[in-house]
């Protein structure tokens, strides 16, 4: 088991490594190089927020010994959806106190 703020370490590392030359990448190329460079560390790719089957289209991007990542460029129809992953994963890791 890895610590979380190795993990952290990790993400940073994974976001700002020479290799990614963003300003050459599409969005979904961008996405895509995430994607590898994430699962191939190790990350379980698109895990559903919650148990039931009452949201399936509720998924995080990544997840790693608990920690979730959600890759996001900012478009604004996706903002209650998103809080609500990170509501959701924080009650989890934490308890709702």
């Amino acid at each position: 088991m890895i610590g979380k703020l190795a993990i952290k370490q990790e993400i940073e590392e994974t976001l700002t490594h020479p290799s990614i030359q963003i300003p050459t990448l599409s969005r979904p190329e961008f996405n895509k190089v995430l994607r590898n460079k994430f699962i191939g560390k190790g990350c379980e790719d698109q895990p559903a927020v919650f148990q039931g089957e009452d949201e399936p289209s509720a998924r995080m991007d990544f997840l790693k010994e608990r920690v979730g990542i959600e890759v996001g460029f900012g478009h604004a129809s996706f903002i209650e959806i998103d809080l609500l992953k990170f509501l959701s994963l924080l009650i989890l890791c934490c308890g709702p106190d």
